[in-house]
């Protein structure tokens, strides 16, 4: 099967341009223990399924034209296949994560260790920081989590090392632990975001900052639709988002659909999975 690209809308449109992605086979994927309201240990895990729609989501990618770089995955790390959370990576300068749970915490110094095998000036970071999971590139900011994962001092320390603007924002419903579990960057200056996961500070900021955002309903909200990925033209986001994905068609943009399901058992999606590598 392959992707089937729409044509741009004529009435605005966009164009995608080529990402570089570093991704992890979940071949140790299992819930194992519950660090998310997601996640239950009761609930039967199909490896061989969650490999199988991971390896639909790396074609995706490799069909639209991106690269695609992976990651080994280490047995004793079933999270490790969520790459997003492993680090952020902006300019061709890495700052690896550094975990709030010790079931995760192994994961930053092996994604240490790939940026830097991998040519990266890389550091892990000093506070607790969730990598791409609560930091996300939007033009010349960065967006920043905090509330469940993310140390709000990781802040200050991701606009030091980059040397860029970030605006911090809070997270309040359990649900949507991470950043990139309630809002999605579609181009650089356009997101789309589900506004009940935010604190009213943080709606206040982002109605100021982008008052033509996608609001998500939550329909698509709970179905991971908003842990999408998008080259400013392609959005690849949860196939059960169906709302979103014509309000994102409506806005010139050309969803594509994809089912994670098994992944979702430990409250992941497409987002989750892809570490953007920007060089």
């Amino acid at each position: 099967m392959t992707v089937t690209l729409e044509a741009p809308n004529t009435a605005g449109e966009r164009l995608a341009r080529p990402h570089q992605y570093l991704m992890c086979p979940p071949e140790h994927f299992t819930v194992e223990y519950a660090i998310n309201p997601w996640m239950d240990t009761d609930q039967p895990c199909d490896v061989s399924l969650a490999l199988r729609q991971w390896q639909r989501l790396r074609d995706i990618y490799q069909e639209l034209g991106h690269t695609v770089r992976i990651i080994e995955p280490l047995p004793q790390l079933p999270d490790m296949v969520f790459a997003a959370n492993g680090g952020l990576v902006i300019g061709g300068r890495a700052l690896a994560a550094r975990f709030a749970y010790p079931q995760r915490a192994d994961e930053g110094p092996a994604y240490l260790a790939w940026l830097r095998a991998a040519g990266f000036p890389a550091k892990q970071a000093v506070q607790v920081n969730e990598g791409e999971g609560d930091f996300l590139v939007v033009g010349g900011r960065v967006l920043a989590g905090t509330g469940f994962r993310t140390d709000p001092k990781a802040h200050a320390e991701v606009a030091e090392y980059f040397g860029l603007p970030v605006v911090s924002l809070e997270l309040v419903n359990p649900r949507f632990y991470h950043l990139d579990t309630a809002l999605a960057v579609l181009d650089d200056r356009t997101v789309a975001y589900y506004p009940e996961a935010f604190s009213a500070a943080s709606r206040s900021v982002l109605r100021e900052l982008y008052p033509d955002a996608v609001l998500a309903g939550a329909k698509d909200a709970m179905v991971f639709g908003l842990n999408a990925v998008s080259d400013g033209r392609n959005v690849v986001l949860a196939e059960k988002a169906v709302n979103l994905a014509e309000q994102l068609r409506e806005r010139g943009f050309h969803p594509i659909g994809v089912d994670l399901s098994e992944l979702l058992k430990a409250g992941g999606s497409a987002k989750c999975c892809t570490l953007e590598v920007r060089s």
